[in-house]
């Protein structure tokens, strides 16, 4: 009994440690990976930090210096409307970062307990799950949006003000149709992996779904995660 508990207590933590360690040395490895890794960090923090550094107003129009090539005073130039092309750039990727990054967390999570739990049960759960997200496939994106920020964009903005409103109005209908692919593929990998032979011993020391869920099979299966969790960030940049 007191093996059974200790093997509970302590089965995961180490072998976690490990698979974190692991994959820390074989990225530290790959110099393309590391040099991506710096570039985006440059990026994220021009574009959350620069606005408050370069003081210039992306809206301010100078028809003076209109289509002007790039100088001192604008590094960018400016575009018809004399308006800094810096400027707007920094303030654009904030927006568009902050988009991307939120509605990519909306259906990396939705999509992934969808498909975790139509992998897990299967039988008339998975079916109705996959008939689900396949509904969801075949709802064309721009109309749907378009149509539900027209629907809602109203109730939204009286609740939350009009400029946060439709910017969460926005993160939710983007995160919420694009979580298909990501239940998919991690329902493809609960059916693979919950026949292991590990999941069968923690079922059979009494573990319970929760835990086989969530413990055992989800942190096998993040892989695949991952890489969708990192396209879901360009697909809705794009459709934001």
């Amino acid at each position: 009994m007191k093996l059974i508990q200790s093997s509970k207590t302590t089965s995961h933590s180490p072998k976690s440690r490990s698979l974190i360690e692991t994959a820390w040395r074989q990225f530290k490895r790959d110099k393309i990976a590391v040099l991506g890794i710096l570039i985006l960090s440059l990026m994220m923090i021009a574009v959350m930090v620069g606005p408050w550094i370069y003081v210039i107003r992306p809206t301010e129009i100078d028809f003076v210096n209109a289509l002007s090539p790039p100088s001192w005073k604008h590094p960018l130039g400016t575009n018809d409307l004399g308006q800094d092309q810096l400027a707007r750039l920094l303030i654009g990727g904030r927006v568009s970062l902050t988009v991307g990054v939120a509605a990519m967390v909306v259906a990396i999570l939705f999509g992934t307990i969808v498909g975790a739990i139509a992998g897990f049960y299967g039988g008339i759960l998975d079916t109705l799950l996959m008939g689900l997200t396949d509904l969801f496939i075949s709802l064309p994106q721009l109309p749907v949006l378009l149509l539900v920020i027209y629907l809602f964009r109203e109730p939204i903005k009286k609740n939350a003000g009009p400029e946060v409103g439709i910017f969460l109005l926005i993160i939710i209908v983007v995160g919420g149709l694009n979580w298909m692919s990501v239940a998919r593929l991690v329902r493809a990998s609960f059916l693979t992996t919950k026949e292991q032979d590990f999941v069968t011993a923690a079922k059979a020391i009494g573990a319970s779904s929760h835990r086989l869920i969530w413990l055992h099979i989800l942190p096998n299966v993040l892989s695949p995660v991952i890489v969708a969790a990192t396209l879901a960030v360009g697909t809705a940049i794009i459709t934001e």
